[in-house]
């Protein structure tokens, strides 16, 4: 018996030795401006974002290579980069990962904000979390953030003018408008000021300051200029104005009923309503001004009180996705120029690439 559990334990050990080392087998080296080695744990964590990103339950071979040829193209001008001095900071690659966190959030969040958000909603260490998300650790999704920011960085200063060159023509922004006709139009709006007091620990506090603050603002309506001061600079409560939409959709982000939303644009401009008390706070809205449904037209603008047209807005964003059609096909360029075999050593091939790869 004792030698069959050695024998047993022996082949265990084999196996996670094989494992192991699979793990550890290099794939490709990129050597253009340091000896960087790509092992097949990394083109591992790159398969499980991208599966992550995309919903995919598996890839295929040729799908993986096509990743690992990408993961070389990326080292090769992150080396290109480094060489002519292009460098990302920490402190980039921090800004750029908190940023989706802060817009969801309404405000800047710090990292360590954040850990403690995660940990009251979902349990989980922010690592943990990230590694769910994206099927990165949180150190390896920051690393790749920072090789996204410095290509990004390294392209566009390489091809600065070519891309500031690139701007949509007059006959393609007519054409644009002219198959999305339907899409440009203002719904029934209306702009609030609103106010709204956190009840906190003290629920009655809070209601007592709305009503002073409903108060005021009856009294002078320019009040709410010094409100939104107030709020900006720490205060116990939000004030700002709100241009909202009679749909359905805007009731949801609003977490209103679609009644609630009718009755509000019944209101008259200049209608102040009463200290009103929800779940996390008192609030109270002044109605400022009411915008009619309409069509609109090339030269109309895109949103009430902008200065920003129709025919700007579809130039803007058909010159952006030209310039990141071009910047695309530049990188693409520029990575195969750096290419070679002086600067990359392909550890395999073929065949045997393939059957490492069918996992």
């Amino acid at each position: 018996m004792k030698k069959i559990i050695t024998t047993i334990l022996a082949s265990m050990v084999a196996c996670a030795a094989v494992f192991a080392q699979s793990d550890t087998t290099p794939l490709a080296v990129v050597k253009y401006n340091k000896s960087e080695t790509i092992m097949l744990k990394h083109l591992k964590t790159r398969v499980a974002f991208v599966q992550k990103q995309y919903n995919m339950d598996s890839m295929s071979a040729e799908q993986k290579q096509t990743l690992l040829d990408n993961m070389i193209n990326e080292k090769l001008l992150c080396q290109a980069a480094a060489k002519d001095g292009v460098v990302i900071s920490d402190s980039q690659v921090d800004n750029t990962f908190l940023a989706t966190f802060s817009q969801q959030m309404g405000r800047q969040i710090t990292q360590t904000e954040l850990e403690k958000v995660i940990k009251e909603q979902s349990g989980k260490s922010l690592d943990e979390y990230i590694k769910e998300m994206s099927g990165m650790s949180l150190s390896d999704y920051k690393a790749y953030l920072k090789s996204q920011l410095t290509i990004q960085n390294y392209v566009s200063q390489k091809k600065q003018n070519e891309i500031r060159a690139i701007a949509a023509t007059d006959e393609e922004i007519r054409n644009a408008y002219d198959m999305n006709k339907s899409s440009f139009k203002w719904e029934e709006m209306m702009k609030l000021f609103l106010i709204m007091v956190p009840k906190g620990s003290n629920g009655m506090a809070a209601k007592a300051l709305c009503e002073d603050m409903r108060n005021q603002y009856i009294k002078d309506s320019k009040k709410g200029e010094s409100f939104v001061s107030d709020a900006q600079n720490g205060k116990s409560y939000q004030a700002g104005e709100l241009l909202i939409e009679k749909t359905s959709r805007q009731a949801q982000a609003l977490r209103w009923s679609e009644d609630k939303l009718r009755e509000l644009f019944g209101h008259k401009v200049g209608y102040i309503s009463e200290a009103t008390e929800t779940g996390t706070d008192y609030q109270f809205y002044a109605v400022l001004k009411k915008y009619d449904a309409k069509q609109l037209t090339l030269s109309d603008v895109v949103q009430p009180e902008t200065t920003v047209t129709v025919y700007d807005y579809i130039k803007n964003n058909l010159s952006q996705q030209k310039q990141m059609q071009y910047f695309t096909q530049a990188a693409q360029d520029m990575s195969k120029e750096l290419n070679t075999n002086a600067n990359v050593d392909r550890k395999k091939k073929g065949d045997a690439l393939t059957k490492l790869l069918n996992w």
